[in-house]
C-alpha cells in the first residue's frame, strides 16, 4: 500500500533568465513527517519553500496539497488550504501587540476561526511556544528567539496541514538554539507535518525523518539524515571533491 503523501512536488522548476534556481525537483512529505531540505548556500532551498507556499509559480512542474493542486496559486489561497510557513528573515507586524500577530494567522489561515474562539487559539499558541507571558506586549519590544516564537505560533494558529520552517533556527545563540530543537521537536511529537530548511546539521540529525539533499538547484540525494549526509555526492557539494 503506498504511504500518504500529505505534500508532492513533480519535477518542479523555477528558472529566473538563464539561471535555473531549482531544477526538475520531486519528492513526497508523508503525513507526520519531518522532512529536511538541506544544501550548500544557493542551492535553491529558498526558492523551493517559496514555490510550496505560493510566492512564487514555478516555471514548470505540479505541487500537490492532499492531491490537490496548489502550485501557481495566490500565496492566500494556498495558506487556507493548509500551507503555514516562516521566514529565513523574520516577519512580524510591527504595529500590532504579540496576541495580534498569532490572531492574523488564526483568521487568515487554514482554521480561519473569528472573535472570542480566534483569540483564545492565540492565546494557546502562544503558550504552546513559550509566551504566554508577553500576550499584549508589541512586538517591538522582543529579542530575536521571542520574534521567532511570535512567528511560529501565527504558523501554528492557522492549524496547517504542512508547516514550513526556512532556517528558523538562524541566528540563535547556543542557549537559544537548544531551546529551538526542543521546541521544534515538540512539534514533531505533536504529529506535525513540517519541512525544515537548515544549516544547523545537529538539528537536522536530531528532528527529522528524512533529507531532501539540493546542489545547483537539483536533488543529488535522499534519505534519511545519516544516508544523504554520508553519500559521495553530498560531501563532495559540502567539502569538494578531495573530501568524497
Amino acid at each position: 500500500m503506498r504511504e500518504r503523501l500529505v505534500l508532492e512536488a513533480q519535477s518542479v522548476s523555477k528558472h529566473f533568465g538563464g539561471l535555473r534556481a531549482v531544477d526538475g525537483l520531486s519528492f513526497g512529505v508523508r503525513e507526520h513527517e519531518v522532512m529536511g531540505i538541506i544544501g550548500p548556500n544557493g542551492s535553491g532551498k529558498t526558492t523551493m519553500m517559496n514555490l510550496i507556499s505560493g510566492a512564487l509559480a514555478p516555471t514548470s512542474g505540479d505541487i500537490y496539497l492532499d492531491d490537490r493542486l496548489i502550485s501557481g496559486r495566490p500565496a492566500r489561497d494556498i495558506a487556507r488550504a493548509g500551507v503555514a510557513r516562516t521566514f529565513q528573515l523574520v516577519r512580524v507586524l510591527p504595529g500590532l501587540s504579540v496576541v495580534e500577530n498569532v490572531l492574523a494567522g488564526a483568521v487568515f489561515g487554514h482554521k480561519r476561526l473569528w472573535g472570542r474562539e480566534a483569540r483564545k487559539h492565540a492565546e494557546r499558541q502562544l503558550e504552546r511556544v513559550g509566551l504566554a507571558q508577553a500576550l499584549n506586549a508589541p512586538v517591538s519590544t522582543l529579542t530575536y528567539i521571542d520574534e521567532k516564537r511570535v512567528e511560529l505560533a501565527r504558523a501554528l494558529a492557522g492549524d496547517p496541514r504542512v508547516l514550513l520552517l526556512d532556517e528558523w533556527l538562524a541566528g540563535l545563540n547556543p542557549t537559544e538554539l537548544q531551546t529551538g530543537i526542543d521546541l521544534i521537536k515538540s512539534l514533531r511529537d505533536d504529529g506535525r507535518t513540517v519541512i525544515l530548511v537548515e544549516h544547523v546539521m545537529d538539528a537536522i540529525r536530531s528532528l527529522c525523518d528524512r533529507c531532501v539533499v539540493m546542489n545547483s538547484g537539483q536533488k543529488i540525494a535522499e534519505g534519511t539524515p545519516e544516508q544523504a549526509l554520508s553519500d559521495p555526492e553530498v560531501i563532495r557539494a559540502y567539502l569538494g571533491d578531495e573530501h568524497a
